[in-house]
């Protein structure tokens, strides 16, 4: 059982920044933070895999940064640049271990990950 719980909700002009904490009550190979608009499918914003690997959607490539502290066990997320459509409530995950597909050991591929955080808001205004 892996605990998480977020950290760094708030409200953040657009063009502006801010950081969001996740901390886990233990070690796993993947972890990542997911988003979502009420009425709207929960989308991957980031993953990060056990040996710093990091993917990132299309819409926040070059603005947030996915890092984690591995002694501490600590996942981030800096948001830079912030539009008002990254608005959601965002979510950490984490996955004890990763998939092999394609002979490739690789973090799930879809949103059905097994632990999750309990959310926190971001709201970007003009």
């Amino acid at each position: 059982q892996v605990e998480l719980e977020e950290s760094g909700e708030g409200s953040v002009q657009a063009g502006g920044s801010q950081r969001l904490s996740c901390a886990a009550s233990t070690y796993t190979d993947c972890m990542a933070w997911f988003r979502q608009v009420s009425g709207k499918e929960r989308e991957r914003v980031a993953t990060i895999k056990n040996d710093g690997t990091t993917n990132y959607a299309d819409a926040v490539k070059g603005r947030f940064t996915i890092s984690k502290d591995n002694v501490a066990t600590t996942l981030y997320l800096q948001m830079n640049n912030l539009k008002i459509e990254d608005t959601a409530m965002y979510y950490c995950a984490a996955e004890a271990h990763m998939w092999l597909i394609n002979n490739v050991y690789t973090c799930r591929p879809n949103v059905e990950w097994d632990y999750w955080g309990q959310g926190t808001q971001v709201t970007v205004s003009s």
